[in-house]
């Protein structure tokens, strides 16, 4: 109980936070894109995916990274910043059951695609050793 709330502040604030780059982030790509709403919450999730990858395999993976970063990051901003809400919004708004279906297929695959690049990235190497 104790982590339970030092955890909740650094999970509200990066939540707060990582919900903020996400809207600025969609506001943004509606601008330059103005049909991108289906590939702006792909690209959205696949970014945040990369970036927790990404992190999982390196500066988590260090003891001494703080709890308070983790969970602040994790699933506070990368929380906030991801949205499968979002992805679960546009497939309804398709309303064709095939194209719905490749929306979901592409939107998942491109995310574990990113999660599995960020890992292969984040993993620390060994001084010498090739990629």
């Amino acid at each position: 109980m104790k982590d339970l709330k030092k955890d909740l502040l650094p999970v509200i604030i990066g939540g707060a936070l990582g919900t903020a780059l996400r809207i600025l982030l969609d506001i943004i790509l509606s601008l330059v894109f103005a049909t991108f709403s289906l590939g702006s919450t792909m690209l959205i999730n696949a970014v945040g995916s990369f970036v927790l990858g990404f992190l999982v395999a390196g500066l988590w993976a260090k003891p001494k990274t703080p709890r308070w970063f983790k969970v602040g990051i994790g699933p506070g901003v990368l929380g906030g910043f991801t949205t499968f809400s979002g992805v679960m919004l546009q497939a309804l708004l398709i309303q064709n059951p095939m194209m719905t279906a490749a929306f979901l297929a592409l939107s998942i695959a491109t995310s574990l695609f990113a999660a599995v690049l960020g890992i292969w990235l984040g993993t620390p190497r060994k001084k010498g050793a090739r990629r």
